[in-house]
């Protein structure tokens, strides 16, 4: 893990507030993306834009055929026609969004190697949370951005870790020692 130079989190826990932690947090989409191109159509990426929607749209209309990655991705190429934004990352509200953002979830998640069972789950929730904050608790989303650069890591939270942190931040615990915690204690699970 590093520090990010702009807002001191561990990579990428400042999302979604700092640029750059947002930034890397799509960028874990953005590879999914990029290998799937790679895979199924042999290059790193459409020579058009309008070739690359089409792609996109192919994928939303089947998002259980592929992972959670290559279809978040392929949501960020599509507008929503309601808000004007990336289609399932609009206001909490939005209807397209909001559906489409529901839809997500039925992709195919698959652990990455070398990491717990369930990991690749907390990974995709996470970073669902951090790249669509709205509608969800202050203190949801910073459990799910300060959880992100230990999943990335590959560790994942026993259930009784996860609830003692969870009462934390129920508590109001501050974010330097709930860091702290998490940070120590999950680092051993």
């Amino acid at each position: 893990m590093r520090r990010c130079d702009d807002c001191a989190h561990w990579e990428p826990a400042g999302a979604p507030g700092c640029a750059r932690c947002a930034g890397l947090v799509d960028e874990i989409v953005e590879e999914g993306w990029r290998a799937f191109l790679e895979r199924d159509f042999g290059a790193t990426g459409p020579e058009e834009p309008q070739n690359e929607r089409l792609i996109a749209e192919m994928v939303v209309d089947e998002p259980d055929k592929h992972l959670w990655r290559v279809v978040d991705a392929a949501y960020d190429r599509l507008t929503c026609t309601a808000c004007g934004g990336r289609l399932s990352r609009g206001p909490a509200g939005c209807a397209p969004c909001d559906l489409a953002n529901g839809f997500r979830y039925s992709a195919i998640e698959i652990d990455r190697p070398g990491v717990p069972p369930g990991n690749e789950h907390a990974l995709r929730v996470n970073v669902s949370v951090a790249r669509r904050p709205y509608g969800i608790s202050a203190s949801e989303v910073l459990l799910r951005r300060l959880s992100l650069p230990i999943l990335l890591e590959g560790r994942l939270p026993t259930k009784a870790q996860a609830q003692a942190t969870k009462a934390m931040v129920n508590k109001g615990v501050p974010e330097a020692e709930l860091i702290a915690f998490m940070y120590e204690e999950w680092g051993t699970a």
